[in-house]
């Protein structure tokens, strides 16, 4: 563009937050027509859909090396500074960042337009203030317009990621860091936003938009924020201050570290900057020049001869290594482009297909694709000669050939990194579908690159934020920061949602949050839940309270249940039959939840112990029992219904009669073995009482309530006897018999010989419900002797069939075929094993005496000699041993030799008996 006379060329320059982007869109629009170069394809797309909010989408138009929207009609172009068209004759122009013209690797694209692009009617060079001495060096009549920052910059210092303000900005200069820290955040702050130059304008928007809607309060970054990207950002905190070039790792400069720092604090609004991670914490003199925006002036500007010669191979090489003798301007280092195209000409094949200037500047255009993929040289330089092979022979490049390409690329599976690989990829062939004339159907190629990348950038915007953003956390703390109320859901599963988030479970007043997160987002999902779930707690409180009895139980190691979830637990207390509850309730719940929850328990605990235990308290608080009566009904308070007679024997012998009928009023039957109240022996109170028990006398384990309905179970010795007492049972060899079997035992028990010794009846079998091996072990158990016998089992007397003669044989008298006397004829063979049956005679077995002069000891037919707490097995000396002999029932009367029993007032049959008495 040649300037004319009457041109402005103006260099509005100053720090970031100046307002110099939005003042050159005021400028251009304020001319009819007019082009804007900017340095980042995600910029250019920014400016491109504000001004097209502005004036419509018909007369705006965007290029960019990967991108084409030209409307027919169109007025203002916004592009790349690579991608302006510099020959249309625009009224207006303006290159934004104006000082990458320093920038070793684009520098010489910048300085050309500053040196060479010019507006018909008016110029604008936006960017630092370091570049005033160089364009006014440059650019003949210049005018500087100097911009203030419209807020204050200051250091914070360094700040741990934990520490990090909301709206934050952590920058980083590799791909890795980003993904480090973006991960660390999420962990912690619940997620992040990533932004990368790399990123498609699509990618990069969707991850912007999670910020600027405040989805997440955290941006990650590389520099690439600094150019211009304007977003809410109150704090930029670097992870590092060291970056690789592309040839090297150096320290950025103070300039540079201001342009990205210069993103804190937009508008009016102050912004604050700092360092994080293992980055160093800045020079002083550092901080002094990005806070007060003092900066060393640019002495040199990247250059590139752009005047290129195309008679031959060497002249343009020639060209494009021309110097300058300008002192202002240096001569760039080989870029991409020379890099690929010293690379082609050295290959015999492109040689020779170089026969005119038309070949070699197709050969120039073709090594501008720039190398997206980020491959080597060679690689990248192979596929340009692919594409130069397909311009120069058929004019076009081969259809089928793009078609595999894309489609290879076209996939939105796999990881971020996968995905970021695709897209640098299709940008490849999205710069070629843009260049005029190289493949057929233009439209249709731009389209479907377009279309390729637009899935991949929603593919790896889905990635990044699944990675990066724990959504329920986010969704939690936007609403607390906006300061609306949160109410949660609970389902009958108890889980909890808010905002459709699931965030963990509700088990009774304690919440359980969900157990996929790290312990970093635990701490943060946590107290961004408890807002929500305050009111929560307060409504389950109020159904808790009013909730029915029926509800609740209590569980065999003394917890409190509310349905399925446990709610608290008993406490020991000085009373066994009065204990304390512990509620259980999440201290966010707040102390007039927990009072209301721990009262609720007190009076269910309080109500099923008034319930089941009644008798009992009944009878400690009757005011006529005295004496006597009044200390055992004491004692058996404090056993709770169930006491081993042994225990009290002394108090029970000298209990009268009157007082044993004022106790029996109460329920309490005076048992052979035990001294108990017969409805404590229920299921119910029987697992109440064993908790309690278990609970006061401070058992680390409580012992399990047998399974109701059981007369006998399991004796395991290293179980104590006690506990099988407060269960209801009492051990006697391999098993435990209930107490209240037991004594009805003990009942059918006085009326057998038990010197003469005695079988087991069928009553005696059904009562304790064993076998007859199980019950011989059970006597034994108990002090008997038991020993083992077999005989001929008798026949069953059939009943006379008149029609038949072969019941001779069944009127035999029952026992002939046992008679061992009787002759082999009447018995031709052995009986069968199932005519033998196998029973126990029973005799009561005497302790040792130590004295033998002492005379004989009380009838072993009284039913209160067995002695208590016998091991089981058979015991020693058991039956009539001691003698040689064995008991002989059918020699001699059954009872000749008994003492007459002295019948228990105790027992529930004693008038029945005595009746049978008087009768012999």
């Amino acid at each position: 563009m040649n300037m004319r006379a009457n041109a402005r060329v103006v260099a509005v320059l100053g720090p970031t937050n100046t307002g110099k982007t939005h003042y050159a869109i005021e400028r251009m629009l304020a001319h009819r027509t007019g082009v804007i170069g900017l340095p980042l394809r995600l910029l250019a797309r920014e400016v491109y859909d504000r001004i097209k909010a502005l004036r419509g989408p018909d007369c705006v138009a965007l290029v960019t090396g990967e991108e084409r929207i030209v409307p027919d009609r169109t007025q203002y172009w916004v592009c790349t500074v690579e991608a302006m068209p510099l020959e249309i004759g625009a009224d207006f122009v303006a290159i934004d960042e104006i000082q990458l013209c320093a920038d070793p690797d684009r520098g010489h694209v910048f300085t050309d337009r500053l040196l060479h692009a010019r507006g018909l009617h008016e110029t604008l060079f936006m960017g630092s203030d370091t570049m005033r001495s160089a364009i006014a060096a440059l650019v003949p009549g210049v005018q500087f317009n100097r911009r203030e920052r419209m807020s204050k910059l200051s250091y914070t210092g360094s700040k741990k990621l934990s520490r990090m303000p909301a709206r934050s900005a952590i920058v980083g200069f590799s791909v890795e860091n980003v993904y480090a820290i973006a991960e660390l955040i999420r962990r912690q702050k619940g997620g992040c936003a990533v932004v990368m130059g790399a990123l498609s304008p699509r990618t990069r928007n969707a991850q912007v938009e999670l910020y600027q809607n405040g989805d997440v309060d955290y941006l990650v970054a590389t520099d690439a924020i600094g150019m211009g990207l304007n977003l809410d950002i109150k704090h930029v905190a670097f992870s590092a201050t060291r970056k690789f070039d592309g040839r090297r790792m150096r320290t950025l400069n103070p300039d540079e570290l201001a342009q990205i720092a210069g993103r804190a604090g937009r508008y009016q609004n102050d912004g604050s900057f700092g360092v994080t991670g293992e980055a160093s914490p800045l020079a002083d003199e550092v901080i002094e020049a990005i806070e007060n925006h003092q900066f060393l002036p640019v002495r040199k500007l990247q250059w590139r001869n752009a005047r290129l010669e195309f008679g031959s191979a060497k002249r343009l090489l020639d060209s494009l290594e021309l110097h300058t003798n300008n002192d202002w301007l240096t001569r760039a280092r080989d870029a991409d482009d020379v890099v690929a195209l010293k690379s082609l000409l050295a290959l015999p094949e492109v040689l020779d297909r170089l026969r005119d200037p038309r070949d070699l500047r197709l050969l120039w255009d073709v090594c501008r694709i720039p190398d997206f993929r980020g491959i080597s040289p060679m690689e990248h330089a192979g596929l340009l000669g692919r594409v130069f092979d397909f311009l120069h022979g058929a004019g076009r490049i081969d259809t089928d050939w793009l078609a595999r390409n894309i489609q290879r690329i076209d996939r939105t599976e796999g990881d971020i990194d996968a995905l970021s690989k695709r897209l640098a990829y299709i940008r490849t062939w999205t710069y070629i579908a843009q260049r005029k004339a190289w493949v057929d159907d233009e439209k249709h190629w731009r389209e479907a690159t377009r279309a390729v990348e637009d899935r991949l950038s929603d593919a790896l915007h889905a990635r990044l934020t699944q990675r990066f953003v724990d959504r329920r956390t986010s969704v939690l703390l936007r609403r607390l920061k906006q300061k609306e109320s949160l109410v949660a859901d609970v389902n009958d599963k108890g889980e909890v949602t808010v905002e459709g988030e699931l965030i963990g479970r509700l088990e009774g007043f304690r919440f359980k949050q969900d157990k996929t997160a790290s312990p970093d987002e635990a701490k943060t999902l946590r107290q961004a839940s408890i807002a929500a779930l305050v009111p929560l707690f307060h409504l389950r409180a109020d159904t808790f309270y009013n909730a029915p009895d029926t509800e609740f139980d209590f569980t065999e190691q003394g917890g409190l249940m509310w349905g399925n979830s446990a709610v608290g637990k008993l406490v020991r207390s000085d009373e066994a039959l009065r204990p304390q509850v512990e509620a259980f309730v999440d201290d966010e719940a707040g102390p007039d939840v927990a009072d209301k929850v721990r009262r609720r328990l007190q009076h269910f605990i309080d109500r099923k112990i008034a319930a089941l235990f009644e008798p009992l308290l009944n009878m400690s608080r009757d005011e006529t029992l005295s004496g006597l009566a009044r200390g055992v009904a004491f004692q058996l308070v404090e056993a709770m219904g169930v006491i081993p007679r042994a225990q009290i024997a002394n108090d029970i012998k000298a209990l009268d009669q009157d007082a044993r009928g004022m106790l029996r009023k109460h329920g309490v039957r005076f048992g052979q073995f035990t001294i108990f109240l017969p409805l404590l022996l229920k299921p119910a109170p029987t697992r109440l009482r064993l908790v309690l028990r278990s609970l006061h006398e401070g058992l680390d384990e409580f012992p399990e309530s047998p399974p109701p309905g059981l007369v006998t179970i399991p004796h395991v010795t290293e179980v104590p006897g006690a506990h099988y007492t407060m269960a209801g049972y009492h051990p006697a060899g391999a098993r435990a018999i209930r107490i209240d079997m037991l004594e009805r035992l003990a009942d059918l028990l006085r009326a057998c010989d038990s010197r003469s010794g005695f079988e087991a009846t069928p009553d005696m079998l059904s009562i304790t419900g064993t076998t007859l091996e199980q019950f011989a072990d059970l006597m034994q158990g108990l002090g008997y002797a038991a020993e083992r016998g077999e005989r001929d089992k008798a026949k069953p007397v059939a009943d006379p069939a008149p029609d038949t003669a072969a019941d001779e044989t069944a009127e035999a008298p029952a026992d002939a075929a046992a008679d061992p006397a009787a002759p082999e004829a009447d018995a031709p063979t052995p009986p069968e094993a199932d005519t033998v049956e196998v029973f126990y005679t029973f005799t009561w077995a005497p302790r040792p005496r130590r004295d033998a002069a002492r005379g004989p000891r009380k009838a072993e037919g009284d039913a209160r000699s067995p002695r208590k707490g016998a091991k089981g097995g058979k015991p020693k000396g058991e039956g009539r041993k001691g003698d040689g002999r064995k008991p002989e029932r059918d020699k001699r009367p059954a009872r000749s030799e008994a003492k007459p029993q002295r019948i228990d007032p105790d027992n529930p049959f004693a008038a029945a008996l005595a009746g049978f008495k008087a009768k012999d």
